[in-house]
């Protein structure tokens, strides 16, 4: 903890209010609610349409508190915004932020006003830190087979079936195309369709049949969107079309997702080049924030099907490999071309380490080596089958055969398409990602490209193979983090276990400033607040503790002044523990040695009460006019002491 006598503008935080609950002009209908992927974990964003345009909210609460289903008093309301859908959507569309969760907690969450509020949903909240699992998912484009009802009963068991394996999955990532046609909506309710999507956030990617409508944008809001007319594939984000791009940041991964309809400048939009300043700007302003730097967006540029040899995606393949080799991406997730993939680490637009095996199960990209994932179909609407390599060449836009594996695209590791659905589950662990293409689907019902003859087989092998199970594995891979030249060392610290005591430094633990000190006669005085000092202990055993501090000398490059001349007096800013403070301590300006040598703070005699304090000090410093001008800092140590 810092003291300083420099002078530096004073702030503070205040924290966000709540808005009241609104008042519905007239009963409105409300459909489609979706849980939305939130800045940070601590946030969620829910979308919804209403059938009449009325000022609506979304009320959440711990689902502990609700009595009978009936939502308590102080249930945290959230005011939404929006406006008119597009003509052939009709109604309006709403969406709120909520914030200030908690983790490990079950939530229940309802959208509209007073008396007329929606069916109530739930979701859950888990631990801030650590490792977590999400799930990706492809293209699921309802209604591209021809029979929207069957897309979306196959849509529904990926979802069921990849969560019920992975309840604890925390997020789930979209890969592109969630309908066929942008503003169909009966293909949206069909998407929309499925509980899980309410239960579980959901992190939009737009893909080619998302981007020519608003519909899009009207159902899936997202955290930290820019919508500049530079991610618009016609440069106009006022014309009937979706775009945009987006981050957020879940716990140690940065999500940065694009829209990669936007390509090129003569479209109207800013094209690869503002993607590639979009991912730049935002890795450097926040990369260091996160572990693992994930990229999401629709058109694979490393795909083994119908789209491998598309001229936009070689353009792709082109502009955007060697940033993200540069900026350390981790992991690139695609979708678009209906077929599984997982590259080899590529660096620079080129294999990285020519011995690379195909289907390795463990990599070691080293600085600059990236793997780029394609999604298969997550509902069966449409598969399109694996194309043979050409002589185009072994890098950059290239679709020439591996030396490894001659039938294999030279950038792919892993290629497969068996007609079956499938989702990718990514496990981020404290110094790996674990990435596996899992079965959700045979070539039983529902799997309605296979149901209706629109492809000629199902089955590995080309069909000449039985279907695996629902639940297997098609690829499994192991990417090891890179620590360049150098040894991290890691160490997590968990929450503090009941029965212990412990102490910690309130909220931010910011520079405690002194502002400038006023002189008064022969001595300067300035005056200020100790950052308060939170005590906890939950020991049954009821001993003493104590809480005391020293200052060092303070020092502004080699001119000096003695700590003795703080003094302090301490306060309780929050009862409990038995905590009572300390004596006051006056400067060693007037006399003795102030907080030069160890002072109490507070403390709480033996057999007191089990809970939790905070201690504060007025802190007094008074400086003889002979010491030079300057600012200077010193150091308070703070010690803990208890039987």
């Amino acid at each position: 903890m810092w003291l300083t006598a420099v002078a530096i503008g004073t702030s503070f935080a205040v924290g966000g209010f709540l808005a009241a609950p609104a008042t519905a002009v007239e009963t409105a209908n409300l459909t489609g609610v979706i849980l939305g992927v939130g800045a940070n974990e601590s946030q969620r964003i829910v979308t919804w349409y209403s059938s009449a345009d009325a000022a609506q909210s979304v009320q959440v609460a711990p689902t502990s508190s609700l009595v009978a289903g009936q939502f308590p008093a102080d249930a945290a309301t959230f005011s939404a915004t929006g406006g008119a859908n597009l003509a052939t959507s009709g109604g309006f569309n709403r969406h709120a932020t909520i914030s200030g969760l908690t983790e490990n907690t079950a939530y229940s969450y309802r959208v509209g006003s007073d008396g007329n509020w929606s069916t109530a949903y739930e979701f859950k909240t888990q631990s801030f830190d650590g490792a977590f699992d999400f799930l990706f998912f492809g293209d699921p484009q309802i209604g591209s087979s021809g029979d929207v009802a069957n897309d979306g009963a196959g849509w529904k068991d990926t979802l069921d079936v990849s969560l019920a394996a992975n309840p604890n999955a925390e997020l789930l990532v979209s890969g592109g195309d969630q309908v066929e046609t942008a503003n169909n909506e009966t293909q949206w309710d069909a998407f929309l369709a499925p509980d899980k999507l309410r239960q579980y956030p959901w992190a939009a990617t737009i893909g080619n049949h998302d981007v020519g409508g608003k519909a899009y944008e009207q159902h899936l809001s997202t955290p930290n969107t820019d919508r500049s007319a530079a991610y618009y594939s016609n440069g106009t984000p006022t014309s009937n079309t979706s775009g945009g791009d987006y981050w957020y940041i879940y716990k140690d991964v940065l999500f940065i997702d694009l829209n990669s309809n936007s390509y090129a400048t003569a479209q109207g939009g800013g094209g690869d080049a503002a993607h590639v300043s979009y991912v730049t700007d935002v890795i450097n302003q926040h990369g260091a924030e996160a572990k693992y730097k994930v990229l999401v967006y629709h058109h694979s540029i490393y795909s083994p099907a119908d789209h491998a040899k598309d001229g936009d995606n070689k353009v792709r393949r082109v502009d955007f490999p060697t940033t993200f080799s540069n900026l350390g991406v981790d992991l690139v997730l695609q979708g678009h071309d209906h077929s599984y993939s997982r590259s080899y680490e590529i660096k620079n637009g080129a294999k990285a380490n020519p011995d690379e095996q195909p289907g390795a199960a463990e990599v070691y990209p080293g600085p600059g080596g990236v793997i780029y994932v394609t999604a298969n179909s997550a509902s069966g609407s449409k598969y399109y089958d694996i194309t043979a390599p050409d002589s185009s060449g072994t890098s950059g836009a290239g679709n020439g055969a591996d030396p490894l594996n001659p039938g294999n695209y030279w950038y792919n590791s892993v290629e497969n398409q068996e007609h079956v659905r499938s989702y990718v589950k990514v496990q981020v662990q404290n110094d790996q990602l674990v990435v596996e293409d899992v079965r959700s689907g045979t070539c039983a019902a529902p799997n309605a490209a296979v149901e209706r003859g629109n492809v000629d087989w199902c089955g590995p092998d080309s069909g000449a193979s039985a279907a695996q199970p629902v639940g297997s594995i098609v690829d499994s891979v192991t990417i090891h983090a890179s620590h360049g030249n150098g040894e991290d060392i890691q160490v997590a610290v968990p929450d503090a276990a009941p029965g212990e005591f412990g102490w910690t430094v309130d909220g931010h633990n910011g520079l405690v400033d002194l502002g400038t000190a006023v002189e008064h006669g022969d001595y300067f005085e300035a005056s200020g607040q100790l950052n308060p000092i939170t005590v906890s202990d939950t020991r049954h055993s009821q001993a003493p503790w104590s809480i005391s501090s020293s200052v060092g000398d303070f020092q502004d490059g080699t001119n000096t002044f003695s700590g003795k001349y703080l003094g302090w007096t301490p306060k309780l800013v929050q009862t409990g523990a038995g905590a009572t403070p300390g004596d006051a301590v006056q400067s060693g300006y007037d006399s003795g040695d102030g907080l030069s040598v160890a002072r109490e703070l507070g403390s709480a005699y033996q057999g007191h009460p089990r809970g939790t304090a905070k201690l504060g000090a007025d802190l007094d410093l008074k400086i003889p006019n002979t010491v030079d001008k300057g600012s200077y800092r010193g150091t308070l140590t703070i010690t803990a002491l208890s039987n």
